[in-house]
């Protein structure tokens, strides 16, 4: 493999936020007085995953609908292997129907598109929605949530176990405000769950001709700036609870809260946290998306003798305002290419470092094809040499 490096640094300036009736200068981690009214909180940065707080992250706690996050996950997960479409007639049970809690009041032995009992458990929460999700991609909805728990663990979440689809109180189960984060930021890989997030208010069409309204259980969607996605959960066992995602610029956090004492608080607390970070933290972009590398890779078998490289996604540096960055950039372009290159085949890789830490990579493509030499193509290049 080749390396080819890129140094350069990420110099901003320092920043004040108010936290209730006063306000902190923030350049350093200790001078942080953030302290949400929530049993368990935590907040990170997407890209990264660097945390910017915590407060009993790993503490095991109920979490109430938030674990739909996992459900979310492993039904666009069965889409992205073809197990699953969007369009796909999704026939509810019995059991499903008959879920309690928050619902969309599917009718049994009825059939509605995966896309739409989707979109009502991003929604509106709802647990019918789930457990025909759950059914239809486990067979049952005991081997769906063995596959959550399967999940969780490759995912790094330690600290959680699920023992339903829904949140629905059931022992044992739990997870942290730590593992919610993880989980969200896999969901958040999936561009279509924006599309169902962001809907405010809309409804549901059955199909013996009744509509149920949709209204979305996340307020901040509707009122915080660049909130675009998240969940949340209630149980008298679990309080209240919320994941979120804004996205300003070109920085994206998540936030989780678990354990508030009411709705309101837990509003106003995740409301603080993502002031705090957009704040006083950001994300500098050092490579492009798209973006042309100087470097070229060669290709050989063709009379291209080079093409033109370029990132398949940004990376970003985050840090706090006003500190000096160290960033790094490693490209490392495949050696001995052959003709044929097709235009965004993927040849390499490029590493992110700050500090000397790895934080980010993404897929180098071709920036351009390389035919392979035909016939006359070597005919003639030899020919050329002979004269």
């Amino acid at each position: 493999m080749k390396r080819f490096i890129i140094l350069s640094l990420a110099a901003i300036t320092a920043c004040t936020v108010t936290l209730g009736s006063g306000s902190i200068k923030t350049a350093h981690a200790e001078d942080q007085t953030l302290n949400p009214d929530c049993k368990s909180a935590y907040l990170c940065d997407y890209q990264s995953g660097t945390q910017v707080y915590a407060k009993n992250e790993t503490e095991r706690l109920p979490i109430a609908s938030m674990c739909k996050i996992m459900t979310l996950l492993l039904s666009f997960e069965a889409i992205d292997r073809g197990e699953l479409h969007y369009d796909e007639m999704v026939t509810v049970s019995e059991n499903a129907a008959g879920m309690g809690g928050s619902q969309i009041f599917l009718d049994a032995n009825l059939s509605y598109r995966a896309d739409e009992l989707m979109k009502s458990v991003a929604v509106c929460s709802a647990n019918d929605s789930c457990v025909a999700l759950a059914e239809r991609i486990g067979g049952t909805e005991e081997a769906f949530i063995a596959r959550m728990n399967e999940r969780a663990k490759e995912l790094g979440a330690e600290n959680t176990l699920f023992a339903n689809c829904t949140g629905l109180p059931k022992e044992p189960q739990y997870s942290c405000a730590k593992d919610v984060s993880v989980m969200l930021r896999e969901l958040l890989k999936h561009q279509k769950y924006y599309e169902f997030s962001n809907v405010w208010l809309e409804d549901f069409a059955h199909p013996d001709g009744r509509t149920t309204q949709m209204t979305n259980t996340n307020k901040l969607i509707r009122y915080y700036k660049g909130c675009d996605g998240g969940k949340t959960g209630f149980t008298n066992e679990a309080g209240f609870c919320l994941a979120a995602t804004a996205k300003r610029n070109d920085t994206r956090l998540i936030s989780v809260i678990i354990g508030a004492k009411s709705s309101k608080s837990r509003n106003a607390s995740m409301s603080q946290m993502l002031d705090f970070a957009f704040n006083c933290y950001e994300n500098k972009t050092i490579l492009e998306c798209g973006q042309e590398i100087e470097q070229r890779a060669a290709v050989r078998g063709s009379k291209t003798k080079e093409i033109a490289v370029i990132a398949e996604n940004a990376l970003s540096a985050f840090g706090k305002k006003g500190d000096q960055e160290n960033c790094s950039v490693e490209y490392q372009i495949s050696e001995g290419l052959k003709a044929p290159v097709q235009q965004g085949d993927e040849i390499g890789t490029a590493v992110l470092y700050v500090n000397g830490v790895e934080t980010g990579r993404t897929k180098l493509l071709a920036g351009e094809s390389a035919e392979r030499f035909s016939w006359w193509d070597a005919f003639r290049e030899s020919a050329q040499k002979w004269n």
